[in-house]
Parts: structure tokens; sequence; C-alpha cells
């Protein structure tokens, strides 16, 4: 049973923890790496090494968003950890992204999944909604004591992706963004400072990547570090069920920029092949 919680304090009791067997082993190299050395085995699998935890926010308690769920690690014994905002796409609810917002959270990460004020928001309302629920994950929240503030992301799917290149366009700050299968009228992102991996589908016909993930891709300047990634034979909804590549790619990312965790360069550089699962696959490898 998740709790609802808001304002500041600890982490509510009634927060659902969720086991994890799996040991997780310090790494000192750099001061932002969290968890075991990452294999093919640990990024694909459905969860990381992390036991998590979970608590609801009630849209009743904050503003400029329409609350959602925060999910973390349960322990801290390893420090703080970077957090990452989560936004559904149109007509949907946080229900649609729960399963990547877990898994993310369990590689080391406070995750918010976060309903929007309106299912019919649009991208760049979306987007002012992703830094609102930020700004409240890192002063207000209950588990602002368990995030680094410096070292924030945001995602989405459809209008949350674009909602994810708009809150990338107005906050340079963010150390990672992921569109995945974004919509956006906007077509050109040349402002985009923030390292933004690009997610599309091959057979999306609500978002086209002829005319939304490609020039999303090819606008962003290739010094901001940028990638894209085609799903091969995959619809506008392929985020909203687990997904292997979906999860491997964007945890990956996360931890490459957000944790300037440079262990998971190996699933991003050099560029992943085309496969059953990927159809086409764009960098700026090698990574500064």
């Amino acid at each position: 049973m998740l709790a609802l919680i808001g304002g500041s304090g600890a982490i509510a009791p009634a927060a659902q923890a969720v086991a994890n067997p799996t040991p997780v082993v310090q790494a000192a190299a750099n001061p932002y790496e969290r968890g075991p050395a990452p294999t093919s085995s640990s990024v694909e699998a459905v969860r990381g090494a992390f036991a998590t935890s979970s608590t609801n926010v009630s849209s009743l308690l904050v503003s400029g968003f329409g609350g959602g769920t925060i999910y973390y690690p349960t322990s801290t014994a390893q420090g703080t950890f970077g957090a990452v905002a989560i936004a559904p796409g149109f007509t949907a609810t946080k229900s649609s992204m729960a399963w990547l917002a877990e898994r993310v959270a369990s590689h080391g990460f406070v995750v918010f999944n976060i309903d929007t004020n309106t299912t019919s928001d649009q991208p760049a309302s979306r987007g002012r909604q992703l830094l609102a629920a930020l700004d409240y994950l890192v002063e207000d929240s209950s588990a602002a004591s368990r995030i680094d503030a410096t070292r924030l992301g945001v995602m989405g799917h459809s209008m949350g992706g674009g909602g994810t290149l708009s809150a990338a366009n107005s906050r340079p700050s963010l150390q990672a963004a992921i569109p995945l299968t974004g919509w956006h009228t906007t077509k050109s992102w040349s402002g985009i400072r923030v390292p933004t991996l690009v997610v599309g589908a091959e057979n999306d016909s609500v978002a086209p990547v002829s005319s939304h993930s490609k020039p999303f891709y090819n606008s962003i300047p290739a010094s901001s570090e940028k990638a894209y990634l085609e799903l091969n034979g995959a619809s506008h909804f392929a985020p909203n069920s687990s997904n292997t590549t979906i999860a491997k790619y964007s945890i990956s990312w996360l931890k490459r920029f957000i944790d300037n965790d440079t262990r998971y360069d190996q699933f991003l550089c050099p560029s992943p092949p085309n496969s059953t699962t990927i159809s086409d696959y764009l960098d700026t490898c090698p990574h500064a």
C-alpha cells in the first residue's frame, strides 16, 4: 500500500518496500558511481541491484503538476542519488510509465513518476510540470535528503516526451533528457545543451520518426551529446509496457550523464548495431 505524503519530512513508514536479493557493491572510482559494475545481463534485467520503496504524493499537496509516485532506493549507505522526473503522454496517467520508473530507481536513482494537471495538457505545459516536479522533489519531498540536487534528469512519453524536450531547453543545468516516442509541434531544438537520448519507434503512426524523433535529434547540437535510438517494428505505445531495449539504453544514458559513470559507456559507444530490436542508432560517440 502506498503512503500519501506532502511537504518535508521522513519517508512515510507505510511506503511499500520492494526487496531485491542482489547484493549492492559500492564503487569508489567516481564519487557518483552507485552499484556494482554493470554487465549486459544487469542492465537488461527486470530489476537492478538496489532494493526500492515507493510513496505517493497527492495532487492536493503540490502545485504546478498533478502529484505522482516517488520510487527510491531504500538504503543510503552509498550516499545521495541522482533524480529523474517522468511524464506520461496525452490522455495517459502515471500508471503508463510505472514499470520504467521502478526499474530505473532499482539502478540507483530517485524517480518521480508524475501525473499531469490534466490528461490533455500539451507538451510545453508538461515540460513546465516536469520541472515543477523536480523542484518539489529536491526541495520539499520526503525523499529530498536522498537526492543530489545537482544531478537531475527528465523523461517522458509522447507529449510527455515533447515536454521532456521543452524542459531540457528551458533548464540547461539538467544532466540528461530522454524523450520516448516524443510528440511536439516544434521540430528544432538547437538550444538544447542537455545530453539527450531520443527514442523513436519505426512503426509510430502517432508521432512518425520522420517528422518527430529524427528532426528532434538532428536539430540538437552534437556538442550537447546526443543519441537516437529507433525501436525496430515498434509502435508509438512501446514505452507503455515493459521493454528491455528502452530500459537498457535509458538506464545507461542516465548512469553515464547523471552519475558521470563511464562504466556504462560500453553499452553506448561504439553504437549498438541494428538488430531485431534496433532499426537505427545514431550518436556523438565517443563521449567527452
